[in-house]
């Protein structure tokens, strides 16, 4: 565990606002590890903040709760870190769900493991409050921006069947004529 949060230097976070409806969730086995963490996260100004703490009942939260971000611990009694990181990514499909593994453990295998299992990025305890800030925010913009093209693909997979079935109601109409 870290010191307390510091306040933060908000010019640091200049798109804070846009990113503290998203929902997070905080998977992590030590209470005071999810404290620290909730504490920098309103700080912040993160108000859709879930907490798991029985790494059992992670999958079905974040299920539930439909999360733009997870911050997950790696070592956990019950189930690890990494079966749920292998979990969330089967579940996710071909959406972008970042996912921020959080470790004391700073080894090479640790790392590669995580990886291969689908981490988006690390965070090394103890935790900088600028820091979990500042990756949060890069990747809060990248899930952004994946939903935001989700969207236009829809609309435009929309349109393209709408234009389909005119032309061919047109074309009927031709070979009726």
């Amino acid at each position: 565990m870290s010191h307390e949060p510091q306040p933060i230097d908000q010019r640091w976070l200049p798109n804070a606002a846009l990113y503290s409806k998203m929902k997070i969730v905080v998977i992590d086995d030590e209470p005071a590890n999810v404290a620290l963490l909730e504490m920098m996260l309103a700080e912040g100004g993160y108000t859709r903040v879930k907490t798991v703490t029985d790494s059992r009942l992670a999958m079905e939260t974040c299920i539930a709760f439909e999360p733009d971000l997870v911050l997950l611990d790696l070592m956990m009694p019950h189930v690890d870190g990494f079966t749920i990181l292998e979990s969330l990514r089967a579940a996710a499909g071909e959406s972008f769900l970042p996912v921020i593994v959080l470790t004391a453990d700073a080894n090479e295998t640790t790392k590669l493991r995580a990886l291969r299992a689908g981490a988006t990025d690390f965070l090394l305890k103890p935790f900088d409050q600028l820091e979990v800030l500042l990756r949060m925010n890069n990747l809060l913009e990248t899930r952004r921006l994946h939903l935001q093209l989700d969207m236009q693909v829809a609309a435009y997979a929309d349109a393209v069947r709408e234009r389909t079935s005119e032309l061919r109601e047109a074309q009927t109409q031709l070979l009726k004529a």
